[in-house]
């Protein structure tokens, strides 16, 4: 019986078969090699290396762990030391500020006193024309038993101040026993110099100016150090 392939398929035809082109899928594991001349192309042969590429990288090797672990290691000591020294020295602005106060308070307190020709308790010191005219002329250093702590023989010229320090905490004005609160480990000394007047351009006067230098030394033994300059101006003002 022969059967009609182009008749109607409503009177008992059927449309013939569809042949299709299937492209053979290559498994991971088989090589383009073993396949046909003509089953084989570039996009085979470029999948086939590709999985083995995987296959070789998958993981991580013991060396390469230890390499790690070695690395992040290193890192995490040195940013460990950068971080203890910004927290060592992250009080030092504060030290060096006190340190600094402490020696304007001082240099401030030195050039408020008189800079005259005579101790201001010499009856001549009002009316002295120089260093000549008094019964006690002012030098550099303490005259008689003057000090700082004392409210009956004080200093009471600039010139006192020469050579004094407190070298076991800073102590306030006419009191040497009661430490400043928090200053028990600062120390300060008052260093001195006398200046022709002319260096500054006035009338020579071989004693006229005073450098005065006071250094203030903090808890960490760091030194800082402040200089004004005194004029005798006044010579006869004893006040």
């Amino acid at each position: 019986m022969c059967t009609n392939w182009h008749g109607d398929t409503q009177k008992g035809t059927r449309a013939p078969p569809k042949i299709m082109k299937h492209r053979l899928a290559m498994p991971v594991s088989l090589s383009p090699n073993s396949l046909p001349e003509g089953e084989r192309d570039v996009g085979s042969l470029r999948e086939f290396h590709a999985n083995q590429a995987i296959d070789r990288q998958s993981g991580i090797s013991l060396v390469e762990v230890i390499i790690f672990i070695v690395v992040v290691g290193i890192g995490v000591t040195g940013l460990m030391s950068v971080m203890n020294s910004t927290t060592k020295y992250s009080a030092d602005p504060m030290i060096r500020k006190q340190a600094i106060a402490v020696g304007e308070s001082l240099l401030e307190e030195i050039m408020l006193h008189p800079f005259t020709y005579c101790d201001p308790d010499d009856p001549s010191a009002p009316t002295a024309a120089n260093s000549a005219g008094c019964t006690t002329a002012e030098g550099l250093g303490v005259e008689g038993a003057e000090t700082r702590y004392s409210n009956a023989t004080p200093f009471d010229n600039v010139n006192d101040y020469s050579g004094f320090s407190m070298a076991a905490g800073i102590y306030p004005v006419n009191d040497g026993a009661t430490l400043v609160a928090g200053l028990g480990g600062y120390k300060a000394s008052v260093a001195m110099t006398s200046s022709n007047a002319t260096a500054f351009g006035f009338p020579s006067d071989a004693d006229a100016v005073l450098r005065i230098d006071v250094t203030v030394t903090d808890a960490n033994g760091n030194d800082v150090t402040l200089t004004g300059y005194r004029f005798r101006y006044a010579p006869n003002a004893t006040l």
